[in-house]
């Protein structure tokens, strides 16, 4: 089988169920964005030791990415079943990871940092933004579609913006590297 179809030149792709779509459509922005992101971590993973205490978790998110990105694929109105699992855990999974990392980082998470710090700290970085631009496109997908975009995925892309920020905090503060901070999170006053 050929990896290329020629059934794209024309500027539509398919999604599940058989239909077409313009490239450029909600939903193939959204999984485009979310597909960036998940080949960042997969840079981040190979920035990293195979025994890295991060692998597992971070293997997980991409997994649960993928799974996702089925999901969005698939219109609300489409007939054909989807038997991909569904990562309905991933909200609380980065919550609990959060909650792990913070507790061994020797300051409170109270600033706005600039991004850098290391390469691995910088990398995380990056997979938040990225995160967060996928959210956007999330939102906007919601908009047209709002029942092919469950609630488990809106928290689950929401939450992993602030495990990467903690992350980074995390291997900053295990490097040694001092934080560059900006402003105070005023709104947790």
């Amino acid at each position: 089988m050929k990896i290329y179809t020629k059934s794209g030149d024309k500027g539509k792709t398919g999604v599940y169920g058989g239909k077409r779509e313009f490239k450029d459509s909600a939903r193939i922005e959204c999984n485009g964005e979310i597909d960036e992101m998940n080949s960042t971590i997969g840079l981040l993973r190979s920035k990293l030791s195979s025994d890295h205490p991060w692998q597992d978790n971070l293997y997980k998110i991409q997994k649960d990415l993928m799974d996702m990105m089925s999901h969005l694929a698939r219109p609300s109105d489409s007939k054909i079943p989807i038997s991909v699992p569904k990562p309905i855990d991933g909200a609380e999974f980065c919550e609990k990871w959060i909650d792990e990392l913070e507790s061994n980082i020797s300051s409170p998470s109270e600033y706005f940092l600039l991004p850098g710090g290391n390469e691995i700290s910088a990398l995380c970085h990056v997979c938040r933004t990225q995160i967060r631009r996928a959210e956007r496109r999330l939102i906007t997908l919601t908009k047209e579609d709002p029942d092919c975009v469950e609630d488990y995925i809106s928290a689950y892309i929401n939450r992993m913006s602030d495990l990467f920020f903690t992350l980074s905090r995390a291997e900053m503060d295990k490097e040694g590297v001092e934080e560059e901070r900006w402003n105070l999170f005023i709104y947790k006053k």
